[in-house]
Protein backbone atom coordinates (compact mmCIF):
# COMPACT_ATOMS: atom_id res chain seq x y z
CA UNK A 1 0.00 0.00 0.00
CA UNK A 2 1.20 3.56 -0.65
CA UNK A 3 1.19 4.38 3.05
CA UNK A 4 4.75 3.01 2.84
CA UNK A 5 5.67 6.31 1.15
CA UNK A 6 5.06 8.23 4.38
CA UNK A 7 5.74 7.84 8.10
CA UNK A 8 5.10 9.93 11.20
CA UNK A 9 8.63 9.73 12.56
CA UNK A 10 12.11 8.32 12.09
CA UNK A 11 15.23 8.47 14.23
CA UNK A 12 17.49 9.97 11.57
CA UNK A 13 15.78 11.00 8.33
CA UNK A 14 17.94 12.62 5.67
CA UNK A 15 17.07 16.33 5.40
CA UNK A 16 15.90 17.65 2.02
CA UNK A 17 15.95 21.29 0.93
CA UNK A 18 13.48 22.36 -1.77
CA UNK A 19 14.96 25.48 -3.33
CA UNK A 20 13.48 27.83 -5.92
CA UNK A 21 15.70 29.78 -8.27
CA UNK A 22 14.64 33.20 -6.95
CA UNK A 23 16.14 32.51 -3.52
CA UNK A 24 19.24 30.64 -4.67
CA UNK A 25 21.73 33.27 -3.54
CA UNK A 26 20.16 33.57 -0.09
CA UNK A 27 20.07 29.81 0.21
CA UNK A 28 23.74 29.41 -0.73
CA UNK A 29 24.85 32.15 1.62
CA UNK A 30 23.11 30.38 4.52
CA UNK A 31 25.07 27.15 3.95
CA UNK A 32 28.37 26.18 5.52
CA UNK A 33 31.48 26.92 3.54
CA UNK A 34 31.87 23.20 2.83
CA UNK A 35 28.25 22.72 1.67
CA UNK A 36 28.43 25.85 -0.47
CA UNK A 37 31.61 24.60 -2.11
CA UNK A 38 29.96 21.25 -2.94
CA UNK A 39 26.82 22.92 -4.33
CA UNK A 40 28.85 25.28 -6.49
CA UNK A 41 31.08 22.46 -7.70
CA UNK A 42 28.01 20.45 -8.69
CA UNK A 43 26.59 23.44 -10.54
CA UNK A 44 23.47 23.72 -8.39
CA UNK A 45 21.28 26.51 -9.79
CA UNK A 46 17.95 25.38 -8.29
CA UNK A 47 16.61 24.65 -11.76
CA UNK A 48 13.64 22.30 -11.79
CA UNK A 49 14.89 18.77 -11.13
CA UNK A 50 18.42 19.89 -10.16
CA UNK A 51 19.51 17.31 -7.56
CA UNK A 52 22.65 17.43 -5.45
CA UNK A 53 23.50 14.91 -2.76
CA UNK A 54 25.71 16.53 -0.13
CA UNK A 55 28.08 14.18 1.70
CA UNK A 56 29.36 14.85 5.18
CA UNK A 57 33.09 14.96 5.90
CA UNK A 58 33.18 11.15 6.10
CA UNK A 59 31.51 10.71 2.72
CA UNK A 60 28.06 9.67 4.00
CA UNK A 61 24.94 11.37 2.65
CA UNK A 62 24.00 14.21 4.99
CA UNK A 63 21.57 16.36 3.01
CA UNK A 64 19.87 16.72 -0.36
CA UNK A 65 19.36 19.97 -2.23
CA UNK A 66 16.67 19.83 -4.88
CA UNK A 67 15.77 22.54 -7.34
CA UNK A 68 12.14 23.57 -7.84
CA UNK A 69 12.77 26.13 -10.59
CA UNK A 70 10.30 29.00 -10.47
CA UNK A 71 8.15 27.10 -7.97
CA UNK A 72 5.13 26.97 -10.24
CA UNK A 73 5.25 23.18 -10.64
CA UNK A 74 5.28 21.72 -7.11
CA UNK A 75 4.48 18.24 -8.44
CA UNK A 76 7.99 18.31 -9.86
CA UNK A 77 9.22 16.98 -6.52
CA UNK A 78 8.22 13.63 -8.06
CA UNK A 79 11.53 13.73 -9.94
CA UNK A 80 13.27 13.61 -6.57
CA UNK A 81 11.35 10.69 -5.06
CA UNK A 82 11.65 8.84 -8.35
CA UNK A 83 15.45 9.18 -8.26
CA UNK A 84 15.88 8.05 -4.65
CA UNK A 85 16.59 4.39 -3.96
CA UNK A 86 14.99 3.71 -0.60
CA UNK A 87 15.83 5.59 2.58
CA UNK A 88 13.86 7.92 4.82
CA UNK A 89 13.75 11.68 4.34
CA UNK A 90 12.19 14.86 5.67
CA UNK A 91 11.61 18.27 4.13
CA UNK A 92 13.96 20.47 6.14
CA UNK A 93 13.63 23.61 4.03
CA UNK A 94 10.71 24.48 1.75
CA UNK A 95 10.88 27.66 -0.30
CA UNK A 96 7.98 30.05 0.11
CA UNK A 97 5.06 29.45 -2.23
CA UNK A 98 5.38 25.67 -2.39
CA UNK A 99 2.16 24.11 -1.07
CA UNK A 100 3.04 21.26 1.29
CA UNK A 101 0.01 19.12 0.48
CA UNK A 102 0.84 19.23 -3.24
CA UNK A 103 4.45 18.35 -2.48
CA UNK A 104 3.19 15.26 -0.67
CA UNK A 105 1.15 14.26 -3.72
CA UNK A 106 4.22 14.77 -5.87
CA UNK A 107 6.36 12.66 -3.55
CA UNK A 108 3.93 9.73 -3.83
CA UNK A 109 3.72 10.26 -7.60
CA UNK A 110 7.44 9.80 -8.07
CA UNK A 111 7.77 6.98 -5.55
CA UNK A 112 5.06 4.95 -7.30
CA UNK A 113 6.13 2.03 -9.46
CA UNK A 114 3.72 -0.39 -11.15
CA UNK A 115 5.30 -3.61 -9.94
CA UNK A 116 2.66 -6.27 -10.57
CA UNK A 117 4.67 -7.91 -13.35
CA UNK A 118 8.15 -6.47 -12.83
CA UNK A 119 9.71 -6.11 -9.41
CA UNK A 120 10.95 -2.74 -8.19
CA UNK A 121 14.69 -2.23 -8.52
CA UNK A 122 14.78 -0.62 -5.07
CA UNK A 123 12.52 0.11 -2.12
CA UNK A 124 10.38 3.22 -2.29
CA UNK A 125 11.73 6.27 -0.45
CA UNK A 126 9.80 7.26 2.67
CA UNK A 127 8.99 10.83 3.69
CA UNK A 128 8.50 11.83 7.32
CA UNK A 129 5.37 13.92 7.91
CA UNK A 130 5.23 14.68 11.65
CA UNK A 131 1.92 16.56 11.54
CA UNK A 132 -0.87 14.00 12.03
CA UNK A 133 -3.41 15.86 9.92
CA UNK A 134 -1.02 16.35 7.02
CA UNK A 135 0.05 12.71 7.22
CA UNK A 136 -3.54 11.51 7.18
CA UNK A 137 -4.36 13.62 4.11
CA UNK A 138 -1.20 12.51 2.30
CA UNK A 139 -1.97 8.84 2.89
CA UNK A 140 -5.60 9.16 1.77
CA UNK A 141 -4.57 10.82 -1.49
CA UNK A 142 -1.74 8.36 -2.05
CA UNK A 143 -4.04 5.38 -1.45
CA UNK A 144 -6.71 6.66 -3.83
CA UNK A 145 -4.36 7.74 -6.60
CA UNK A 146 -2.38 4.51 -6.36
CA UNK A 147 -5.62 2.55 -6.75
CA UNK A 148 -6.46 4.60 -9.84
CA UNK A 149 -3.03 4.13 -11.40
CA UNK A 150 -2.91 0.40 -10.69
CA UNK A 151 -6.33 -0.11 -12.27
CA UNK A 152 -5.41 1.80 -15.42
CA UNK A 153 -1.97 0.19 -15.73
CA UNK A 154 -3.32 -3.34 -15.42
CA UNK A 155 -3.73 -5.18 -18.76
CA UNK A 156 -7.22 -6.23 -19.80
CA UNK A 157 -6.33 -9.89 -19.26
CA UNK A 158 -6.29 -9.12 -15.52
CA UNK A 159 -8.94 -6.39 -15.46
CA UNK A 160 -12.10 -7.64 -17.14
CA UNK A 161 -15.55 -6.31 -16.18
CA UNK A 162 -15.94 -9.02 -13.54
CA UNK A 163 -12.56 -8.20 -12.00
CA UNK A 164 -13.44 -4.51 -11.97
CA UNK A 165 -16.61 -5.49 -10.14
CA UNK A 166 -14.50 -7.31 -7.56
CA UNK A 167 -12.36 -4.19 -7.06
CA UNK A 168 -15.47 -2.12 -6.39
CA UNK A 169 -16.74 -4.81 -4.03
CA UNK A 170 -13.49 -4.52 -2.06
CA UNK A 171 -13.96 -0.77 -1.86
CA UNK A 172 -17.52 -1.22 -0.63
CA UNK A 173 -16.35 -3.63 2.06
CA UNK A 174 -13.58 -1.27 3.17
CA UNK A 175 -15.97 1.62 3.78
CA UNK A 176 -19.17 -0.18 4.69
CA UNK A 177 -20.93 0.77 1.45
CA UNK A 178 -23.63 -1.18 -0.37
CA UNK A 179 -22.96 -2.57 -3.85
CA UNK A 180 -25.57 -3.77 -6.33
CA UNK A 181 -24.60 -5.27 -9.69
CA UNK A 182 -26.61 -6.07 -12.82
CA UNK A 183 -24.84 -8.60 -15.04
CA UNK A 184 -25.27 -10.01 -18.55
CA UNK A 185 -28.81 -10.45 -19.84
CA UNK A 186 -30.13 -8.97 -16.59
CA UNK A 187 -29.11 -5.65 -18.13
CA UNK A 188 -31.91 -6.07 -20.67
CA UNK A 189 -34.39 -7.13 -18.00
CA UNK A 190 -33.54 -4.10 -15.85
CA UNK A 191 -33.37 -1.64 -18.75
CA UNK A 192 -29.69 -0.99 -19.41
CA UNK A 193 -29.86 -1.77 -23.14
CA UNK A 194 -26.89 0.22 -24.36
CA UNK A 195 -24.49 -1.20 -21.76
CA UNK A 196 -25.62 -4.66 -22.83
CA UNK A 197 -25.21 -3.91 -26.54
CA UNK A 198 -21.64 -2.66 -26.19
CA UNK A 199 -20.44 -5.64 -24.17
CA UNK A 200 -22.55 -8.55 -25.42
CA UNK A 201 -19.89 -9.93 -27.81
CA UNK A 202 -17.25 -10.34 -25.09
CA UNK A 203 -16.61 -13.51 -23.09
CA UNK A 204 -16.77 -11.59 -19.80
CA UNK A 205 -20.32 -10.30 -19.52
CA UNK A 206 -21.06 -6.57 -19.38
CA UNK A 207 -22.39 -5.22 -16.12
CA UNK A 208 -23.55 -2.17 -14.21
CA UNK A 209 -22.34 -1.54 -10.66
CA UNK A 210 -23.92 0.88 -8.23
CA UNK A 211 -22.23 1.63 -4.90
CA UNK A 212 -24.13 3.68 -2.32
CA UNK A 213 -22.73 5.17 0.87
CA UNK A 214 -23.52 7.88 3.41
CA UNK A 215 -26.53 9.50 4.98
CA UNK A 216 -29.65 9.49 2.78
CA UNK A 217 -30.67 12.83 4.31
CA UNK A 218 -27.52 14.56 3.03
CA UNK A 219 -27.00 16.12 -0.44
CA UNK A 220 -26.95 13.54 -3.18
CA UNK A 221 -23.60 13.24 -4.96
CA UNK A 222 -23.56 11.05 -8.06
CA UNK A 223 -20.27 9.96 -9.68
CA UNK A 224 -20.20 8.04 -12.96
CA UNK A 225 -17.19 6.50 -14.72
CA UNK A 226 -16.75 4.85 -18.11
CA UNK A 227 -15.56 1.27 -17.58
CA UNK A 228 -14.62 -0.07 -21.03
CA UNK A 229 -11.99 -2.57 -19.92
CA UNK A 230 -10.70 -2.97 -23.47
CA UNK A 231 -11.74 -1.26 -26.67
CA UNK A 232 -11.06 -2.89 -30.02
CA UNK A 233 -13.29 -0.30 -31.63
CA UNK A 234 -15.83 -3.05 -32.27
CA UNK A 235 -16.73 -3.73 -35.89
CA UNK A 236 -15.34 -0.26 -36.71
CA UNK A 237 -12.00 -1.78 -35.76
CA UNK A 238 -9.22 0.46 -34.55
CA UNK A 239 -6.32 0.48 -36.98
CA UNK A 240 -2.56 0.73 -36.67
CA UNK A 241 -1.38 1.44 -33.15
CA UNK A 242 -4.62 2.98 -31.94
CA UNK A 243 -5.56 -0.18 -30.04
CA UNK A 244 -2.25 -0.44 -28.19
CA UNK A 245 -3.26 1.56 -25.11
CA UNK A 246 -6.90 0.54 -24.96
CA UNK A 247 -6.43 -1.27 -21.66
CA UNK A 248 -6.75 2.26 -20.26
CA UNK A 249 -10.22 2.84 -21.72
CA UNK A 250 -11.59 2.15 -18.26
CA UNK A 251 -9.64 5.15 -16.97
CA UNK A 252 -12.84 7.09 -16.39
CA UNK A 253 -14.10 4.41 -14.03
CA UNK A 254 -10.74 4.43 -12.23
CA UNK A 255 -11.10 8.18 -11.68
CA UNK A 256 -14.69 7.80 -10.48
CA UNK A 257 -13.70 5.00 -8.10
CA UNK A 258 -10.77 7.03 -6.75
CA UNK A 259 -12.95 10.10 -6.23
CA UNK A 260 -15.56 8.01 -4.43
CA UNK A 261 -12.81 6.58 -2.28
CA UNK A 262 -11.62 10.07 -1.33
CA UNK A 263 -15.18 11.07 -0.46
CA UNK A 264 -15.62 8.06 1.81
CA UNK A 265 -12.14 8.21 3.34
CA UNK A 266 -12.69 11.84 4.31
CA UNK A 267 -16.21 11.17 5.53
CA UNK A 268 -17.81 13.96 3.52
CA UNK A 269 -21.44 14.57 4.55
CA UNK A 270 -23.08 13.37 1.34
CA UNK A 271 -25.37 10.66 0.05
CA UNK A 272 -22.96 9.08 -2.45
CA UNK A 273 -23.93 7.06 -5.49
CA UNK A 274 -21.10 5.64 -7.64
CA UNK A 275 -22.24 4.23 -10.99
CA UNK A 276 -19.86 2.18 -13.13
CA UNK A 277 -20.94 0.64 -16.45
CA UNK A 278 -18.34 -1.99 -17.39
CA UNK A 279 -17.95 -3.79 -20.69
CA UNK A 280 -15.37 -4.94 -23.21
CA UNK A 281 -16.01 -3.62 -26.71
CA UNK A 282 -15.13 -6.87 -28.46
CA UNK A 283 -15.57 -8.33 -31.93
CA UNK A 284 -17.79 -11.36 -32.37
CA UNK A 285 -20.99 -12.73 -33.87
CA UNK A 286 -23.01 -10.84 -31.30
CA UNK A 287 -21.30 -7.48 -31.69
CA UNK A 288 -23.46 -4.44 -32.25
CA UNK A 289 -23.17 -2.98 -35.73
CA UNK A 290 -22.93 0.35 -37.55
CA UNK A 291 -26.48 1.23 -38.56
CA UNK A 292 -28.12 -0.50 -35.58
CA UNK A 293 -30.62 1.54 -33.59
CA UNK A 294 -30.39 1.05 -29.83
CA UNK A 295 -32.90 1.87 -27.17
CA UNK A 296 -31.56 3.65 -24.10
CA UNK A 297 -32.57 3.63 -20.46
CA UNK A 298 -33.88 7.17 -20.85
CA UNK A 299 -36.06 6.16 -23.76
CA UNK A 300 -34.17 7.95 -26.50
CA UNK A 301 -33.23 5.89 -29.54
CA UNK A 302 -29.65 6.04 -30.80
CA UNK A 303 -28.46 5.16 -34.29
CA UNK A 304 -24.96 3.68 -34.31
CA UNK A 305 -22.79 5.65 -36.69
CA UNK A 306 -19.53 4.26 -35.28
CA UNK A 307 -19.06 1.31 -32.93
CA UNK A 308 -15.84 2.95 -31.71
CA UNK A 309 -17.93 5.66 -30.05
CA UNK A 310 -19.10 3.13 -27.48
CA UNK A 311 -18.09 4.81 -24.24
CA UNK A 312 -20.79 7.44 -24.50
CA UNK A 313 -23.40 4.69 -24.93
CA UNK A 314 -22.62 2.97 -21.65
CA UNK A 315 -22.30 6.34 -19.93
CA UNK A 316 -25.73 7.40 -21.18
CA UNK A 317 -27.48 4.51 -19.43
CA UNK A 318 -25.39 5.05 -16.29
CA UNK A 319 -26.02 8.81 -16.20
CA UNK A 320 -29.75 8.15 -16.51
CA UNK A 321 -29.64 5.75 -13.58
CA UNK A 322 -27.53 8.13 -11.48
CA UNK A 323 -30.32 10.74 -11.64
CA UNK A 324 -33.08 8.41 -10.56
CA UNK A 325 -34.36 8.26 -6.98
CA UNK A 326 -34.01 12.00 -6.51
CA UNK A 327 -32.17 14.70 -8.41
CA UNK A 328 -28.48 14.82 -7.48
CA UNK A 329 -27.09 17.99 -5.98
CA UNK A 330 -24.07 17.36 -8.19
CA UNK A 331 -23.50 14.87 -11.01
CA UNK A 332 -19.92 14.12 -12.11
CA UNK A 333 -18.70 11.84 -14.85
CA UNK A 334 -15.19 10.85 -15.93
CA UNK A 335 -14.38 9.18 -19.23
CA UNK A 336 -11.48 8.52 -21.55
CA UNK A 337 -13.93 9.56 -24.21
CA UNK A 338 -12.23 11.14 -27.22
CA UNK A 339 -8.91 11.52 -28.96
CA UNK A 340 -10.19 14.95 -29.99
CA UNK A 341 -9.70 16.11 -26.40
CA UNK A 342 -6.00 15.30 -26.66
CA UNK A 343 -5.71 17.12 -29.97
CA UNK A 344 -7.31 20.18 -28.38
CA UNK A 345 -5.62 20.14 -24.97
CA UNK A 346 -2.55 17.93 -25.25
CA UNK A 347 -1.67 15.16 -22.81
CA UNK A 348 -1.62 17.07 -19.51
CA UNK A 349 -4.59 19.46 -19.41
CA UNK A 350 -7.93 17.82 -18.62
CA UNK A 351 -10.91 19.41 -20.37
CA UNK A 352 -14.21 19.60 -18.52
CA UNK A 353 -17.71 20.53 -19.68
CA UNK A 354 -20.50 22.07 -17.65
CA UNK A 355 -23.39 24.53 -18.05
CA UNK A 356 -23.05 25.52 -14.39
CA UNK A 357 -20.93 28.70 -14.36
CA UNK A 358 -20.46 28.66 -10.60
CA UNK A 359 -19.28 25.05 -10.70
CA UNK A 360 -16.93 25.85 -13.58
CA UNK A 361 -15.41 28.74 -11.62
CA UNK A 362 -14.91 26.56 -8.54
CA UNK A 363 -13.17 23.89 -10.63
CA UNK A 364 -10.92 26.47 -12.25
CA UNK A 365 -9.97 27.91 -8.85
CA UNK A 366 -9.34 24.44 -7.41
CA UNK A 367 -7.24 23.47 -10.43
CA UNK A 368 -4.86 26.33 -9.73
CA UNK A 369 -4.85 25.79 -5.97
CA UNK A 370 -3.81 22.13 -6.13
CA UNK A 371 -1.75 22.26 -9.36
CA UNK A 372 -4.10 19.91 -11.22
CA UNK A 373 -4.38 21.45 -14.72
CA UNK A 374 -7.90 21.64 -16.15
CA UNK A 375 -9.71 23.83 -18.66
CA UNK A 376 -13.39 24.50 -19.32
CA UNK A 377 -14.62 23.61 -22.79
CA UNK A 378 -17.93 24.74 -24.32
CA UNK A 379 -21.09 22.72 -24.70
CA UNK A 380 -21.69 24.55 -27.95
CA UNK A 381 -25.32 23.84 -28.76
CA UNK A 382 -25.20 24.70 -32.49
CA UNK A 383 -23.04 21.56 -32.88
CA UNK A 384 -25.89 19.39 -31.59
CA UNK A 385 -27.21 19.16 -35.14
CA UNK A 386 -24.11 17.11 -36.00
CA UNK A 387 -25.65 14.30 -33.93
CA UNK A 388 -28.97 14.21 -35.79
CA UNK A 389 -30.30 10.99 -37.32
CA UNK A 390 -32.93 10.41 -39.98
CA UNK A 391 -34.27 7.28 -38.31
CA UNK A 392 -33.59 7.73 -34.57
CA UNK A 393 -33.63 10.46 -31.92
CA UNK A 394 -29.89 10.93 -32.41
CA UNK A 395 -26.75 9.13 -33.54
CA UNK A 396 -23.76 8.30 -31.40
CA UNK A 397 -21.04 9.97 -33.48
CA UNK A 398 -20.98 13.36 -35.13
CA UNK A 399 -21.07 13.99 -38.85
CA UNK A 400 -17.52 15.01 -39.77
CA UNK A 401 -14.26 14.92 -37.80
CA UNK A 402 -14.29 18.36 -36.16
CA UNK A 403 -15.25 19.24 -32.60
CA UNK A 404 -15.25 15.61 -31.50
CA UNK A 405 -14.84 16.21 -27.78
CA UNK A 406 -17.56 18.86 -27.80
CA UNK A 407 -20.06 16.69 -29.69
CA UNK A 408 -19.34 13.78 -27.34
CA UNK A 409 -20.21 16.07 -24.43
CA UNK A 410 -23.36 17.17 -26.23
CA UNK A 411 -24.38 13.55 -26.72
CA UNK A 412 -24.07 12.93 -22.96
CA UNK A 413 -25.98 16.15 -22.24
CA UNK A 414 -29.03 14.57 -23.93
CA UNK A 415 -29.18 12.15 -20.99
CA UNK A 416 -28.65 14.70 -18.22
CA UNK A 417 -31.41 16.64 -16.49
CA UNK A 418 -29.52 17.53 -13.30
CA UNK A 419 -28.84 21.30 -13.21
CA UNK A 420 -25.33 20.84 -11.82
CA UNK A 421 -23.33 18.38 -13.96
CA UNK A 422 -19.71 18.22 -15.07
CA UNK A 423 -18.19 15.91 -17.65
CA UNK A 424 -14.43 15.24 -17.67
CA UNK A 425 -12.82 13.96 -20.90
CA UNK A 426 -9.52 12.66 -19.48
CA UNK A 427 -6.61 10.77 -21.01
CA UNK A 428 -5.66 8.97 -17.75
CA UNK A 429 -2.16 8.49 -19.17
CA UNK A 430 1.16 10.30 -19.15
CA UNK A 431 4.26 10.18 -21.28
CA UNK A 432 7.51 9.33 -19.48
CA UNK A 433 8.03 12.03 -16.87
CA UNK A 434 9.80 12.69 -13.58
CA UNK A 435 12.20 9.85 -14.31
CA UNK A 436 9.42 7.28 -14.53
CA UNK A 437 8.15 5.49 -17.65
CA UNK A 438 4.86 6.30 -19.35
CA UNK A 439 1.78 5.08 -17.55
CA UNK A 440 -1.41 5.93 -15.73
CA UNK A 441 -1.97 9.27 -14.05
CA UNK A 442 -4.82 11.03 -12.26
CA UNK A 443 -6.23 14.02 -14.13
CA UNK A 444 -8.80 16.38 -12.66
CA UNK A 445 -9.22 14.12 -9.63
CA UNK A 446 -7.61 16.39 -7.07
CA UNK A 447 -9.24 19.52 -8.45
CA UNK A 448 -12.65 17.85 -8.33
CA UNK A 449 -12.15 16.65 -4.77
CA UNK A 450 -11.06 20.12 -3.70
CA UNK A 451 -14.39 21.38 -5.05
CA UNK A 452 -16.26 18.68 -3.12
CA UNK A 453 -14.46 19.49 0.13
CA UNK A 454 -15.46 23.13 -0.16
CA UNK A 455 -18.99 22.44 -1.36
CA UNK A 456 -19.77 19.94 1.41
CA UNK A 457 -17.73 21.33 4.28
Amino acid sequence: MPTAYFTASHAAPIPVDLVTSDILEDYLSAQSEYARAVLNAEGFKAAAGNLVRLPDMTGNLSRIAFGMGDGKAPLGVAALSSALKGGTYRFDFIADGLETSVLHVGWADGAYKFDRYKARSADAPVLVIPDAGELDAAVKFADSIELLRNLVNTPAQDLSPSILQAEIASLAEEFGAELKSVVGDELLEQNYPMIHAVGRAADDEPRFMELTWGDASKPKLAIVGKGITFDTGGLDLKTGGYMRLMKKDMGGSAHAIALARLVMAHGLPVNLKLCIPAAENAIGAGAFRPGDVLNSRKGLTVEIDNTDAEGRLVLADALTRAQEEGEPDLLIDFATLTGAARVAMGPEVAPFYTDDDALAASIADASLAVADPAWRMPLWMPYESMLSSDIADCQNSAKGPMGGSITAGLFLKKFVDAPSWVHWDVWAWRHAKFGNPEGAVAQGLRAMFEVLKTRYS
